[in-house]
């Protein structure tokens, strides 16, 4: 009994998942992230390479922002009416036309801006999608919480394949070879393309289509959504802010490039492995106890970030934000889909894009007025008192909602 009991919690997780739907989603996710990814690093080289003023760059990035915050909702709306894999098949021809934009227009600064307003638009079409579609292919809570796990674990591959790729194709060079790189971006945006066709609709797809919707209003005013949708804002930003600030907290404190660089490598790395095993751990631990823990520990630990501590007393800090942050971004993120109601769970997911998205923005602007002030440390001590708040608000909204943890 004690054996089988065992091979039972081995093959649990699998079981609570549909794997004809979750292995091509997983597999698109690897290739849809790695696609954006050749697309941005490969715009800002070619920017570089004509001689674009930093005006440009800064309109380019915000094509691939704004547009997907604004269109983020109605997304959300087409995908709750049953359309979450024709969200992800538009999505990801989205990203062939700008593949194709990048590959076959004239390099100028106004085609690489529409191409990569077509590359933002597309992702969110893939993202919004996906995040539906691995709510359908689980099979009860604990699937659901799998499945986001593995899911943010194929972005992080991608995301991560992606550079590796592009520095071995550069080379020792200054400068990459920039159309290579966008000819990769397309062959890689046609991979997904046609993976992303294994992700059939529903069966009650044109059911969906016809039935009621949850108005806006309404869907924010649902008890516990917001607070999730909030969370979540801000353990994403907090991945952020450590890849755009810790860099200039190095160099604030006299730290040297390799070793920053390798604070953010074990990030990166604690992420990852923290997603693979927070299954078992909110078997081990519950859900509410394991969301409280993995907020507030990396809010202490920013806190310690951005006292004047010496490095090695970083090296910990850094790796428990790692953990802190990447279980938490999941659990939040299972969270919008649990409190969220079955007829407007994508728009629930498309708000918690939107959030991301303008958080992005905002957050870091603000905190960068601050550091002007107090130095980069305040950064993080923004980041540490958000992330505090956000563990009071879902606290708060968990005691409202009927979300069982």
């Amino acid at each position: 009994m004690n054996d089988e009991g065992a091979t039972l919690r081995k093959t649990s997780i699998l079981a609570d998942l549909d794997l004809r739907l979750a292995t091509p989603l997983m597999v698109h996710t690897v290739f849809v992230h790695m696609a954006v990814m050749f697309g941005r690093v490969a715009t800002s080289y070619r920017a570089v390479e004509i001689d674009l003023s930093v005006v440009w760059v800064g309109a380019m990035s915000a094509a691939f922002a704004i547009l997907p915050a604004i269109l983020a909702v109605p997304v959300g709306r087409f995908i709750d009416r049953g359309h979450d894999s024709l969200s992800v098949w538009l999505g990801s021809g989205m990203g062939v036309l700008a593949g194709l934009a990048y590959c076959f227009l004239p390099p100028s600064g106004p085609t690489l801006m529409l191409a990569t307003a077509f590359l933002g638009v597309g992702q969110l079409g893939c993202m919004a999608g996906h995040q539906t579609i691995a709510a359908r292919a689980a099979k009860g809570l604990r699937g659901r919480d799998a499945i986001f796990g593995y899911h943010m674990v194929a972005i992080a591959a991608g995301q991560g394949l992606a550079p590796l790729v592009i520095a071995w194709l550069s080379g020792a060079a200054r400068l990459p070879p920039t159309q290579t790189l966008f000819y990769w971006g397309l062959a890689i945006a046609l991979v997904a393309l046609a993976v992303g066709f294994a992700m059939t609709p529903a069966p009650d797809a044109r059911a969906n289509a016809t039935r009621g919707s949850t108005g806006l209003k309404e869907l924010m005013s649902v008890p516990g959504l917001m607070a999730y949708v909030l969370a979540s804002v801000i353990t994403i930003t907090g991945l952020d802010v450590i890849v755009v600030y810790l860099p200039l907290l190095g160099v604030e404190r006299g730290i040297g490039a390799g070793a920053i660089g390798m604070l953010m490598t074990l990030r990166a790395v604690s992420s990852m492995a923290a997603r693979l095993v927070y299954v078992p751990l909110i078997d081990l631990l519950g859900r509410m106890p394991l969301t409280y823990a993995t907020m507030l520990s990396p809010a202490v630990a920013f806190a310690l970030i951005a006292a004047p501590i010496p490095f090695w007393a970083m090296v910990p800090a850094v790796i428990v934000c790692g953990i802190g942050l990447g279980v938490s971004a999941t659990l939040t993120l299972s969270g919008v889909v649990a409190v969220a109601p079955p007829n407007a769970r994508a728009t629930a997911i498309s708000l918690r894009l939107t959030g991301n998205r303008a958080g992005l923005v905002v957050i870091p602007f603000l905190a960068g007025l601050l550091a002007s002030a107090t130095g980069v440390g305040g950064v993080f001590l923004v980041v540490a008192a958000g992330l505090a708040a956000s563990t009071g608000g879902v606290w708060a909204g968990r005691k409202r909602s009927d979300f069982a943890g």
